[in-house]
């Protein structure tokens, strides 16, 4: 289930996204980023510094029913014409493949439309094939807007590559 996220969290969420997004070797996910980009996804002092900057913003933990743990975490935050960004979707690589993700992302969507909101936005660095088409098959549609990748600032990791960017995915949530 979605809780927010404490700050004592932070540590568990740190180690959960570096995993996730810069995993290597048996610990890496489907959906690693380590071929493209090197180094830390995040830092506690980065998330903390976020969530101070971004008060309008929700970031949660997915308690696994089974074992009371942390398993996942997804940001959100508001946007202008109903519109939600949704970032930082982790899940545990070890439980990928298990349909957590998919519980995850069905989850933010469902709080989103709590709160009012219509549509869903993130951002897929451009190069990450697989997991647009994932979301893609969730509804989302590539809008054909970009967004340049922050070279030079190296507080996300090193890319390791000269052709990244960010493609904008966007979906519109039916009403319940």
């Amino acid at each position: 289930m979605l809780e927010r996220v404490a700050d004592d969290d932070l540590p568990h969420i740190v180690a959960l996204m570096n995993r996730a997004y810069r995993g290597s070797g048996a610990s890496a996910g489907w959906n690693s980023e380590a071929g493209y980009i090197s180094g830390d996804r995040t830092t506690e002092s980065l998330l903390k510094a976020d969530l101070l900057a971004k008060p309008d913003a929700s970031f949660f933990k997915w308690i696994a029913p089974s074992s009371g743990q942390i398993s996942g975490c997804v940001w959100l935050e508001p946007e202008a014409d109903g519109a939600w960004y949704l970032g930082s979707l982790a899940t545990d690589p070890d439980q990928q493949n298990a349909g957590l993700g998919k519980t995850l992302l069905s989850a933010a969507e469902a709080w989103v439309r709590e709160q009012g909101g219509t549509r869903v936005r993130m951002t897929v660095v451009n190069v990450r094939d697989t997991l647009i088409a994932w979301y893609v098959r969730r509804g989302y549609r590539t809008t054909g807007e970009t967004q340049p990748f922050p070279y030079g600032d190296n507080r996300f990791g090193t890319p390791l590559r000269d052709d990244l960017a960010f493609v904008v995915l966007e979906k519109v949530l039916e009403p319940v």
